[in-house]
């Protein structure tokens, strides 16, 4: 089941031939941000969750496929920026991200898409201020940006994607 948000951002102007950006915050419930070529920022969370007839490996087909999807759709993807989490308090969790990312990252080295992991405290700091902030935080500072995110899953990749844009990947 996929939720989109399908809010412009009042902060980013239009600017034809601007490469489009995807934000991921990857899990069963995957938030995702997504500029695109002409500015517009859509978001929304999508769920990889099987189902009870679904093989081990189902969720990352899906999430491959969903990739691919969002690709044709968007145009070229010119980079993506996740979360990188470096710890998770359970293990299906932790199991679920790696397969995830294994698929992330091999999706995007055979597609030519460069992609960047940002450390969950860098991404906290940048939206409120404070690298600890709890997910309420997160969802208000999205908000103050003009979207409403579903959950917290997709306010974090509004999040990831105005770091992404504001820092330009961390180099500014």
């Amino acid at each position: 089941m996929a939720h989109a948000s399908l809010t412009p951002s009042p902060a980013i102007t239009p600017v034809g031939g601007t490469p489009v950006l995807l934000a991921l915050d990857l899990g069963t419930t995957t938030g995702w941000a997504l500029r695109a070529a002409d500015g517009l920022i859509t978001s929304g969370t999508v769920s990889f969750r099987p189902s009870r007839y679904d093989g081990g490996g189902m969720r990352y087909v899906r999430f491959r496929a969903w990739l691919e999807r969002l690709a044709a759709d968007a145009g070229p993807i010119g980079a993506i920026h996740f979360e990188e989490v470096r710890r998770h308090v359970g293990t299906d969790a932790a199991h679920v991200f790696g397969g995830l990312l294994a698929t992330l990252t091999a999706w995007a080295e055979t597609t030519g898409v460069p992609y960047q992991g940002v450390p969950v405290g860098t991404i906290k700091r940048h939206a409120t201020g404070k690298g600890n902030a709890p997910k309420e935080a997160m969802i208000a500072a999205a908000r103050a940006r003009g979207f409403s995110p579903a959950d917290d899953n997709e306010a974090d990749a509004i999040a990831i994607l105005f770091w992404a844009i504001e820092t330009a990947g961390g180099v500014a």
